[in-house]
C-alpha cells in the first residue's frame, strides 16, 4: 500500500483513500492457495446512505465501522460542499450537520456517485429546498430517479428536472413535507431510502409500499431510529414512518458488508482454500450460502459472527437469477460467474436487475473461460483451468470478479481499471496479501510496461466436457 494512499484536502479531514490513478494495475500470480482470517469491513452501501442520513440531525452523529473507500471519500466531499463538518479517526466518522450552508450539491461529485443523490430527501426535509444533479456511478444499466421524484411529490414537494438538475422545494404554504401513502413500482433501494429519510421529518404518517428489503435499508432505519425517528417495518415490504419535528445526536455502527463477505467466500472456494471470515451476519448471506453449498462448497457457521469456508473436492455447475433481496443479489453475480467458469458442467446466469451487467464475461473469456452472452443471460461452460492475461475492469463488481479469476488462473494476470475496485472494496489487495495471495499493486508505468511484455496473452485452450 505504500505510495498508493494519499491525503485529500477536501471530504474527510485526515482520512486516507486510494489514489485513483489510471496507471495503477494489479499483478496476480495465480494458482496459490490462501489461508487465514479476514476481517470484513463495514457495508459500503450502508455507510454512504447513513452519511446522507446524518443530514437529518442538527447535532453530532458518530458513525463506526466506516470502510476506507473512494466512494466514502466522495460522499464526504459532497457533504463538505454543503457546509457539513466531518472528522475521521480510523473507522470512526464524526458528522455535524448543525448548519447546512447550501441546498445545492456539487455537479462534478454527484455525477460520479449515485448514492449522493439519495441525500435529496434529507436536504429537502431539513431546508425545505434541494438542488441535486442527476446521479452517476457504474454504467451497469438505467437507474432512473422517477420513483424518488414521484414519492417526494406525493409528500407535497414541487419537483422539476431541468438541465440535468433535480430541483425540489416545499411550497411556502407548508413548512414541512406531509405524510403520504406511497407505492413503489419496483422495490428500489435508493427510492426506499430517500423517501424514508424525507418522511422522518414530515408531518404525519408515511407508508411506503413495495419497499426494498435489503439489509442496508434496515441499517439506515436503525440509524434514524437511534436519532429519535419513528419507523416500523424496515426489512419488510411495507415501511411506516411517523414524522417527528427534530432528530438528536447518536452513535451507530455500520453492519458488515455482505458483498465483501461473499467475495471472500468465493475467494476461498475458487482457490480451494480454508478461510475464516468475521464479522458476518449469515442472515444477510443466505442466498449466497445456499448457492455455494449447491456447488459443493463446505461452509461452517461459528459463533458468534464467523463463517468458515473449506476446500471443495469439486465444483458443480448451477443456475443463478438475480433478484431484489431476499433473492440472489445482483452485486454477487459477477464474482459467481468467475467461480462457475471452473465448475463441472453448464451453468446459466440470468441478470434480471440491471440490463448492462454482463460485460465482464468477455474479460473472463480472455482468461480462458467459455461464456456466451445473449441479452441478459450468460451461458457458462466450465473449463479445467484459466490462464493469466491482461484484463480490464468494467464496473465495481466486475473488478472483483477479475481478481477472483486471477487468483485461480495459472500464470500472471494484470488487471487494469482499478478505480472501479477502489470504489467499493476496502484494501482488497492488502487483505488478500495477508491471506497469502501473490498479488501486488504496481503504480510505475515503466514497471507496468515491462510486466506486460512478459504476460502470456493467449487464452487457455478450452476443453469441452
Amino acid at each position: 500500500m505504500e505510495g498508493r494512499l494519499i491525503n485529500l484536502p477536501s471530504g474527510l479531514p485526515g482520512a486516507k483513500v486510494s489514489a485513483l490513478t489510471d496507471s495503477s494495475v494489479l499483478q496476480i500470480s495465480g494458482g496459490h492457495s490462501l489461508h487465514g482470517h479476514v476481517e470484513i469491513s463495514g457495508a459500503k452501501n450502508s455507510a454512504l446512505v447513513i452519511m446522507a442520513g446524518a443530514l437529518l440531525c442538527s447535532e453530532d452523529c458518530r458513525i463506526r465501522n466506516v470502510p476506507l473507500l473512494a466512494d466514502v471519500e466522495k460522499m464526504g466531499q459532497v457533504l463538505s460542499a454543503l457546509g457539513i463538518s466531518l472528522k475521521r479517526h480510523g473507522d470512526v466518522l464524526d458528522i455535524n450537520a448543525s448548519e447546512i450552508k447550501t441546498s445545492k450539491a456539487p455537479y462534478e461529485l454527484v455525477t460520479q456517485l449515485r448514492a449522493s443523490f439519495f441525500a435529496i430527501g434529507a436536504i429537502l426535509a431539513r431546508l425545505g429546498v434541494a438542488q441535486m444533479p442527476l446521479p452517476g456511478g457504474c454504467a451497469i444499466g438505467a437507474r432512473p430517479v422517477d420513483l424518488h421524484v414521484r414519492g417526494l411529490q406525493a409528500m407535497g414537494a414541487e419537483v422539476q428536472i431541468e438541465h440535468g438538475i433535480c430541483n425540489a422545494y416545499i411550497p411556502k404554504s407548508r413548512r414541512r413535507l406531509k405524510g403520504a401513502k406511497i407505492y413503489l413500482d419496483s422495490p428500489s433501494v435508493g427510492a426506499t431510502e430517500t423517501l424514508m429519510m424525507a418522511a422522518t421529518l414530515a408531518e404525519g404518517e408515511t407508508i411506503i409500499g413495495n419497499a426494498a428489503r435489503e439489509p442496508e435499508v434496515f441499517d439506515l432505519a436503525n440509524f434514524c431510529i437511534s436519532m429519535g425517528a419513528k419507523i416500523k417495518g424496515a426489512g419488510t415490504s411495507t415501511i411506516i414512518i411517523d414524522g417527528v419535528t427534530k432528530l438528536y445526536s447518536t452513535e451507530h455502527t455500520i453492519i458488515p458488508d455482505r458483498i465483501e463477505a461473499g467475495t471472500f467466500l468465493i475467494a476461498g472456494a475458487i482457490t480451494h482454500s480454508e478461510l475464516l471470515l468475521s464479522p458476518v451476519v449469515t442472515e444477510h448471506l443466505l442466498p449466497v450460502i445456499a448457492k455455494l453449498r449447491e456447488m459443493g462448497v463446505h461452509l461452517i457457521e461459528e459463533p458468534p459472527n464467523c463463517l468458515r469456508v473449506l476446500p471443495a473436492k469439486a465444483l458443480r455447475a448451477t443456475d443463478i437469477e438475480t433478484l431484489p433481496h431476499p433473492g440472489f443479489p445482483t452485486d454477487m453475480q459477477a464474482p459467481f460467474m468467475s467461480l462457475l467458469t471452473l465448475a463441472e458442467g453448464d451453468s446459466l446466469i440470468n441478470e434480471s436487475v440491471f440490463e448492462n451487467r454482463l460485460r465482464h464475461a468477455s474479460e473472463l473469456n480472455r482468461l480462458g473461460a467459455d461464456i456466451r452472452v445473449k441479452g441478459n443471460t450468460a451461458f457458462v461452460r466450465g473449463v479445467p483451468m484459466l490462464s493469466g492475461a491482461p484484463v480490464l475492469c468494467t464496473d465495481l463488481r466486475a473488478a472483483a470478479a477479475l481478481v477472483l479469476a486471477g487468483l485461480a488462473a495459472q500464470g500472471k494476470t494484470v488487471i487494469h481499471g482499478l478505480h472501479h475496485l477502489d470504489r467499493g472494496y476496502d484494501q482488497l489487495d492488502v487483505k488478500l496479501q495477508n491471506l497469502g495471495a501473490k498479488i501486488r499493486r504496481l503504480t510505475s508505468t515503466g514497471r507496468d510496461q515491462e510486466f506486460m511484455s512478459n504476460v502470456n496473452t493467449t487464452p487457455a485452450k478450452i476443453t469441452r466436457k
